[in-house]
């Protein structure tokens, strides 16, 4: 009986040969399993591209908890705000509590992410509609950039933008899954739009049309990991380094070069966060 051919391994990040200077802009590394291993998963990203990465705690408690475990990281800065799924625990103590960590640590650069969840119900929709206004109207008193959870709630969510007078303030749309038709009212507004791993899935088309006609420099990447793994690592834990699988992707799908995504999305990042990146990126 003849042996199987033992399936070949998918091919490492580094294997891409993506330049120094990448942004990965949301990852949740105070997650199992990642807060097992912060330095080494934060290694591989290095090795793979990344220069800078953007850690989002979900709520102050989470961001006194686990800031320490980036103490001695360069490359590393927060995203602080309370998600739509807690959006219940909005309360004055834990608005304040974020405010004052912003005064109190440059290395947060927006607060979010925040808004609507309309996909679960893990939190009354009438709180989440409550919890995003009051840290809209936070992030217009700390003057601050956003970052925005958005999930069957498209039109809701833009609507309260647009009431709270968010219409060319530093928006980045988190997680971008959307179509074409999505993308242009992002766009429109001059904010940025975010783009995971799954647009590298092949059943995404609206998505792919969307990444090949939106401005590059309307866009950024992320992987939200733990979650939503790209191809080819789709299935196991996802992590910062495979955030050039997704530039590879919106490469092919843009028909450019890998480099010019992976500096493009950088720069926007940057800007949008006030980051310090490698000087040729």
């Amino acid at each position: 009986m003849a042996s199987k051919k033992k399936k070949a391994p998918p091919p490492s990040p580094q294997s891409l040969g993506l330049p120094t200077g990448g942004v990965e802009t949301h990852a949740h590394l105070d997650m199992e399993p990642l807060d097992a291993e912060v330095g080494a998963v934060l290694d591989r990203a290095v090795a793979a591209g990344v220069s800078r990465v953007g850690q989002v705690f979900l709520g102050p408690a989470a961001y006194k908890d686990g800031k320490a475990k980036f103490a001695d990281r360069d490359d590393v800065f927060f995203i602080l705000g309370i998600h739509p799924h807690d959006a219940e625990s909005a309360n004055g103590v834990n608005l304040d509590a974020i405010a004052q960590a912003f005064h109190a640590d440059p290395l947060i650069k927006a607060l979010g992410e925040i808004g609507l969840d309309f996909f679960r119900d893990w939190s009354p929709f009438e709180a989440q509609r409550i919890a995003f206004r009051e840290q809209l109207s936070l992030a217009r008193e700390l003057d601050v950039p956003v970052v925005i959870h958005s999930r069957d709630a498209a039109e809701e969510t833009l609507r309260t933008l647009d009431d709270m007078g968010f219409a060319d303030r530093p928006v980045l749309w988190h997680c971008f899954g959307g179509d074409a038709n999505l993308a242009n009212e992002i766009v429109a507004r001059g904010w940025l739009v975010s783009i995971p791993g799954t647009v590298t899935f092949p059943k995404n088309e609206a998505m792919r049309r969307a990444v090949a006609a939106m401005p590059l420099g309307a866009m950024v990447l992320e992987t939200d990991c733990p979650f939503l793994t790209p191809i080819p690592y789709r299935g196991k834990t996802n992590e910062p380094a495979y955030l050039a699988f997704t530039a590879a992707e919106v490469a092919h799908i843009r028909d450019i070069e890998p480099a010019e995504v992976w500096h493009a999305t950088a720069r926007n990042a940057a800007g949008f966060f006030g980051l310090t990146l490698p000087s040729h990126t």
